[in-house]
């Protein structure tokens, strides 16, 4: 099943399931700080294939599909977690999983713009990642019954300011401006998904394939990335675990490639789905200073 949250012509958000080109609303989002449906009805333990339709099904052409997860509790990042990447950065491959955080402020949907205020950044880069959304709550799990705790898998795409990144001794204001952090455009739950490691992964920058490499070339595994973190933090329905990118980013390439104003980023996961990504430099305001 392929779950969605999408805003209606009436402005209201809910949980819809998508069957090809159309969209079955099955539960509404209440409006609030927070508010999140999706993660609502993953921690209810509810089955989505048991809801009934709230209202008739919608062409998706007609609707604005949202970023599937608006406010979980965690997002968790894996860096250096693919072979290739490894070989392309001439970095030592680490000896467990590189974890660190973006905030639920940098999520966005699969289809908007990301703006970036000018001057913030020059070294602007994208990251094709497999995505995974937790169904049950993980604490002290072992690699081996770290699968039954995966709710589905989507896409993300972790951009990077490098020269923020790398200028602060650590990542998080690198990686953690206001949307970069594109999400969907749904999950796909675990049972459509055969087996997570064996996924073509792909990038394109303006059309042009910039990364292209599978899942297989992860070095610590889905299972072993969950069970790795459920020793020091207890994983929670609806938090979500972005498993690392393969070789050609932008700071891998020679020369180095960055984004710009204008650049529109795809990045695909085979059975799971497309992110389209436009690209912004903006003007602060006068209310972004006050």
């Amino acid at each position: 099943m392929r779950l969605a949250r999408i805003r209606l012509h009436d402005d209201r958000v809910v949980v819809a399931r998508v069957d090809g080109d159309t969209a079955v609303p099955l539960a509404e989002e209440q409006p609030g700080f927070m508010a999140d449906a999706v993660r609502d009805l993953i921690a209810a333990g509810t089955d989505p294939a048991s809801l009934e339709p709230i209202a008739p099904a919608v062409a998706l052409d007609d609707v604005t599909l949202l970023s599937p997860l608006a406010a979980p509790q965690k997002i968790v990042c894996i860096g250096l977690n693919y072979a290739d990447h490894i070989r392309e950065t001439g970095l030592d491959a680490p000896t467990v999983p590189l974890a660190f955080v973006k905030t639920a402020h940098c999520l966005t949907g699969p289809y908007d713009t990301v703006e970036v205020p000018d001057g913030a950044t020059e070294q602007l880069d994208w990251e094709a990642e497999l995505a995974v959304v937790i169904g049950r709550t993980a604490r002290h799990v072992t690699p081996e019954t770290a699968m039954d705790h995966v709710f589905g898998y989507t896409v993300a795409n972790d951009l990077s300011a490098r020269d923020a990144q790398f200028a602060d001794g650590q990542w998080f204001r690198g990686k953690n401006f206001d949307g970069f952090c594109p999400l969907g455009p749904w999950i796909v739950t675990a049972g459509d998904i055969a087996d997570p490691h064996a996924l073509a992964i792909s990038a394109r920058v303006n059309g042009q394939t910039v990364q292209d490499s599978s899942t297989k070339e992860m070095i610590f595994g889905v299972g072993e990335v969950i069970s790795y973190l459920s020793r020091f933090m207890t994983l929670h329905p609806g938090d979500v675990i972005a498993t690392g990118t393969p070789h050609g980013v932008g700071m891998g390439r020679t020369p180095r490639l960055w984004l710009a104003d204008g650049d529109v980023v795809e990045v695909e996961v085979e059975g799971v789905g497309v992110l389209r990504t436009p690209l912004r430099t903006t003007r602060p305001t006068r209310e972004d200073h006050a």
